[in-house]
């Protein structure tokens, strides 16, 4: 392999594939990365068996070629080097670097040892704005839970119904649901459950890019691909597993009416939520006392060794008085992804799941279980 490619490009490539690069005692292998050329491209791979991903880049190419190396001494090297044209040729299993008046031989090992990652290019598609896209998974993906007694519930699960597709996470305490609208509908419905490491990835490699992503899926793997800007080829490729398993029917849990319903400032509940639980103490606690008649929500909380806290905000409140305690933590997740200047709190009892939602569109919800009186 013999190349020239611009320092910045190279360093921006190791950045999007290093991150599921991992040191692995039982299998040395995966903390290295794929340094491929052919047909004036250059492709860096990595995997850790669970995600795979590809970066391509546009290339001078004198040889075509490729070798294994250890991802993080590649990527501390082109960190350091000045944003000029870097030369990479590979010589008996070494990589030669060279830039200016920089030289490395990195040793490196065979192509042969790396794990194939899958290449999945069948099954169904679909195209979304890959903006749009990250910014709906960013309101559920921090709710899902690690959970090796239920696999299925901790990961984002993905209901695709022909023009819609809905996104739902959970951790038993919590729930969040996403729905967004696409411009290319499916043929068929389809559901499965994506990893939530694989839904971090997603939002750090393709959050910030503009344009439509490609989603492939079939009944056990899924692939995110992005498109370079100067030539009809991919630049990114992101190809996961799936959780086996069904997904919980988290339907059942969203409260269907209401006995008491609350909407006042966004802001001004965030602000008192963060007030309230300086004093909320080792559970997290903090109490609504909510008045329909004087059209207040008043909080509380207090801790033996701080003191407590008492304040009220006003609101337009229907229904029943009611005290409902809940973990502010979970409270304020919830209520800090709502996209409108006002909030929608909606109560069935004291001990019942609440509902949190927008008040001027559809297309989120955020189930909350309260603290039980004790």
């Amino acid at each position: 392999m013999k190349i020239t490619i611009l320092q910045k490009k190279l360093k921006d490539g190791i950045k999007v594939v290093e991150r599921v690069s991992q040191r692995t005692p039982s299998l040395p292998i995966l903390q290295n990365v794929l340094v491929k050329s052919k047909k004036n491209f250059l492709t860096l791979e990595t995997t850790n068996l669970e995600i795979g991903i590809r970066w391509w880049a546009l290339i001078k190419l004198t040889k075509e070629g490729e070798i294994v190396v250890p991802t993080k001494t590649l990527s501390n090297l082109i960190n350091l080097l000045p944003e000029k044209p870097v030369d990479l040729e590979v010589e008996n299993l070494n990589l030669l670097i060279s830039c200016e008046n920089y030289q490395t031989e990195l040793k490196g090992f065979s192509s042969s040892e790396f794990p194939i990652i899958p290449y999945l290019k069948e099954g169904e598609r679909i195209a979304v704005d890959g903006s749009i896209f990250c910014q709906a998974l960013a309101q559920v993906v921090n709710i899902a839970s690690p959970s090796v007694a239920r696999p299925e519930v901790s990961g984002v699960y993905f209901s695709f119904q022909k023009d819609l597709i809905k996104m739902v996470a959970t951790d038993s305490f919590r729930l969040g649901e996403k729905k967004l609208f696409v411009k290319s509908p499916l043929l068929q419905e389809y559901a499965l459950i994506l990893p939530q490491q694989t839904a971090r990835e997603i939002l750090t490699i393709f959050g910030e890019k503009s344009g439509d992503i490609q989603i492939y899926f079939s009944s056990n793997q899924i692939l995110f691909e992005s498109a370079m800007e100067e030539v009809d080829h991919p630049q990114v490729q992101l190809s996961s597993k799936l959780i086996e398993g069904e997904y919980p029917n988290y339907q059942e849990i969203i409260p269907k009416k209401s006995e008491t319903r609350i909407v006042c400032s966004k802001q001004e509940l965030l602000n008192h939520i963060k007030t309230a639980s300086i004093f909320s103490g080792k559970a997290n606690e903090i109490k609504f006392k909510i008045d329909p008649k004087e059209k207040k929500l008043h909080l509380l909380s207090q801790s033996p060794d701080l003191g407590e806290y008492k304040s009220f905000l006003p609101g337009k409140i229907s229904g029943k008085e009611m005290q409902v305690s809940f973990n502010h933590r979970f409270l304020l997740e919830g209520v800090s992804e709502i996209k409108t200047p006002e909030v929608a709190l909606e109560l069935v009892g004291e001990d019942s799941p609440v509902l949190v939602k927008p008040t001027e569109r559809e297309d989120y919800l955020y189930v909350v279980m309260p603290i039980k009186a004790s």
